[in-house]
């Protein structure tokens, strides 16, 4: 079995050594982003890009589940969901029912899903496929990453895009510049009178203005974040945490997803001048026993995403905020010997948020017209990234992805 961790996935790629390593990443921490925030903050109107990375391969036929296609039955007798345990969407697709959140947020026109999302000759390795979905470039290996030459096109300041993981992904390497990176291990709240003053600035007032109570909000929970991210204690267990999500074993445990996303929406409410942000979850590697290790990492993903989209929506600068989530490739449309799924080709794609026009975008797969046994794609995922990178980086895609001309119509409200 070809497990995969984050860490592995960094080490393996190569695109870390030639992109971010060469140019020297840069690590900061939130010290550095709230002077940032007070000398250059953000303007109200700027959009802010959230990437989700999934690592593992998520099983998208068991995201987005078409339970009523008799061949989606045929094809899993004991991973597939009956119609009526699945959140109807309409045209004969349901969420899983561990995303109760994204159904609100659907509900509301404020999800986006993208069906069939890959990209030509797939490759079902997870360090060529995160590679390939990483640097956009599906037909030969390039060492930089989309977000980092979307970096190097714009400007070269590092904290116009920010890691909030223990390693920079290549994504975000360019060839002149690497985004900064906000390492959980490094974060350390300031000590002795100034720490004193750093907490009571994050303490609500009486009687004090809306945006007074705001801003200490965002500090409270900024605190809060790095006494959770900081520390050695907390450092340990990311490795351990990591490796056993691969396994499915702490799926439904305590969420760094969600911590993560906590540090993320304080830092936008502050004002930190920072347009793309990067976040994982990893662990879906699910080869065997999938449906209930599944269903509890899309539970986390819920539980994490949707209490985020929720708190930006109250603010000016949350409100410009578009979330994106993928994952390498989805799986294989019949299930395996073991109750699970192997490496497959296409899946559905999320994009959320307040600029978003929410529905289906883009054609289902069909599960009786396959190429040997997989999913034929019906977008490419440079489509959705050229529509980001046009609607909320207000960048021209072609500066980026090069020679590809494709968008997802209609995908972002203008």
């Amino acid at each position: 079995m070809d497990n995969l961790t984050r860490r592995r996935f960094l080490t393996m790629s190569g695109v870390t050594a030639a992109g971010a390593l060469a140019v020297g990443a840069t690590q900061v921490n939130w010290s550095d982003l709230m002077t940032a925030a007070v000398r250059d903050p953000l303007p109200s109107g700027d959009s802010v890009l959230v990437v989700v990375t999934l690592y593992g391969g998520n099983d998208g036929l068991n995201t987005v589940v078409p339970a009523a296609d008799p061949a989606y039955q045929d094809a899993r007798p004991e991973l597939a969901y009956k119609p009526e345990e699945v959140l109807d969407l309409g045209e004969g697709l349901g969420l899983n029912p561990g995303l109760k959140g994204l159904k609100g947020l659907w509900d509301e026109d404020r999800l986006a899903v993208v069906r069939g999302v890959g990209y030509p000759e797939p490759d079902r390795s997870h360090f060529r496929s995160m590679a390939i979905w990483q640097t956009a470039s599906p037909a030969t290996s390039v060492p930089t990453g989309w977000l980092g030459r979307w970096l190097d096109a714009t400007g070269a300041d590092p904290l116009r895009a920010v890691s909030v993981e223990p390693t920079l992904p290549p994504m975000l390497a360019g060839a002149t510049t690497a985004a900064a990176s906000l390492p959980v291990r490094g974060l350390k709240l300031p000590q002795g009178a100034l720490g004193e003053a750093f907490a009571a600035l994050g303490k609500p007032s009486p009687g004090e203005e809306r945006w007074q109570a705001q801003a200490a909000k965002s500090l409270g929970d900024l605190q809060n974040a790095v006494r959770v991210l900081g520390g050695h204690e907390a450092g340990e267990r990311e490795d351990d945490e990591d490796e056993e999500k691969t396994k499915g074993a702490s799926a439904g445990g305590s969420s760094q997803l969600g911590t993560q996303l906590d540090l993320v929406a304080g830092l936008i409410e502050a004002g930190v001048p920072t347009r793309a942000y990067s976040v994982s979850l990893g662990g879906f590697d699910t080869h065997a026993d999938e449906r209930g290790t599944q269903q509890r990492l899309l539970t986390e993903l819920d539980s994490s995403l949707t209490p985020f989209v929720q708190r930006l929506r109250k603010t000016d600068r949350g409100k410009n905020v578009v979330v994106l989530v993928y994952s390498e490739f989805g799986r294989r449309v019949h299930a395996n010997g073991s109750d699970g799924t192997d490496h497959g080709t296409a899946g559905p794609l999320f994009v959320l948020g307040e600029k978003v026009n929410g529905g289906f975008h883009g054609a289902q797969p069909s599960l009786t017209d396959l190429s040997n046994g997989d999913l034929k794609s019906t977008v490419d995922f440079r489509d959705v990234y050229a529509s980001v990178l046009g609607g909320v980086l207000s960048t021209d895609p072609g500066k980026v992805l090069a020679g590809h001309t494709g968008v997802v119509d209609g995908l972002l409200r203008v």
